[in-house]
C-alpha cells in the first residue's frame, strides 16, 4: 500500500515537513508506503479555466501537477500538509489543488485523505477545512485523529516540542493505515464502491 504526501511549504525543514514525517514513520510501521511531492518552494500556476481537462483528464499545463495525479490515480492514499498564510493554506498548494483536482478528480474517488496544518498560533483550523473540501467533493473519506490535524510552531524546532501535534500526526496516519487495509479487505471480499448518480446539476438565478 501506498499514500502520495503533498507538501505546501516553501520551507523544506519547516513544521509542515515535520509532520510529514512523522508521519512517514507511523505509516512505515504499518507496512504503508510513502512519497512526496513539493509544491511549494517553485512557482505553481493557477487554472485557466480552459476545460481541456474535462476530454483529456490532464491539465494543459505541463508541470507537476500531471505527474500527481497519476501517482495519486495509483496510490491508496492522500496527505496533504500546508502552512498557515493569513488564515489559510499557502498559496501555490491552492493553485496546484485546483488544477489537480478540477483535472484528475474522478480518479481519486473513494481514497482516503487527511489534511494537516502548521501555524505559529492561529489558523490552522479553518485551512483544514479549506482543503478538505477538494477530498469531499471527489467522494474521497476524510480521515480523522485524535485531535485536529495541527501542529504549532513558528519553526521546526519549536514544532518538534509539539507533543500532542506530533501525536495527532501519528495516530493520523495509523487511522489512514488501517482504513486503507479496511478498503482493501472490503475489495477482496467482493465489495465494490457505490455507483454515483450523475446527471442533475442545478444552477441559481436571481
Amino acid at each position: 500500500m501506498k499514500v502520495l504526501m503533498i507538501s505546501g511549504s516553501p520551507h523544506r525543514a519547516g513544521s509542515s515537513r515535520l509532520a510529514l514525517e512523522e508521519m512517514a514513520k507511523a505509516f512505515a510501521a504499518e507496512g504503508v508506503e510513502t512519497e512526496l511531492i513539493e509544491v511549494g518552494a517553485g512557482p505553481v500556476s493557477g487554472c485557466t479555466a480552459c476545460g481541456d481537462c474535462k476530454a483529456s483528464g490532464r491539465c494543459v499545463i505541463e508541470d507537476r501537477v500531471n505527474e500527481a495525479i497519476e501517482k495519486l490515480a495509483a496510490a491508496d492514499g492522500l496527505v496533504v500538509a500546508t502552512p498557515v498564510h493569513y488564515a489559510s493554506p499557502a498559496g501555490a498548494l491552492l493553485a496546484f489543488l485546483d488544477r489537480m483536482f478540477y483535472a484528475g478528480g474522478g480518479r481519486f474517488a473513494h481514497k482516503p485523505a487527511a489534511a494537516f496544518a502548521s501555524a505559529r498560533r492561529a489558523g490552522t483550523t479553518s485551512s483544514i477545512d479549506v482543503i478538505n473540501k477538494y477530498f469531499t467533493i471527489s467522494q474521497m473519506p476524510v480521515v480523522s485523529s485524535t485531535y485536529w490535524n495541527q501542529l504549532y510552531g513558528s519553526c521546526q524546532a519549536d514544532a518538534a516540542q509539539d507533543a500532542e501535534g506530533l501525536q495527532t500526526a501519528r495516530n493520523l496516519a495509523r487511522n489512514m493505515a488501517w482504513l486503507m487495509k479496511c478498503i482493501a479487505a472490503g475489495a477482496a471480499a467482493g465489495l465494490t464502491p457505490p455507483a454515483s448518480e450523475r446527471g442533475n446539476v442545478t444552477n441559481f438565478i436571481r
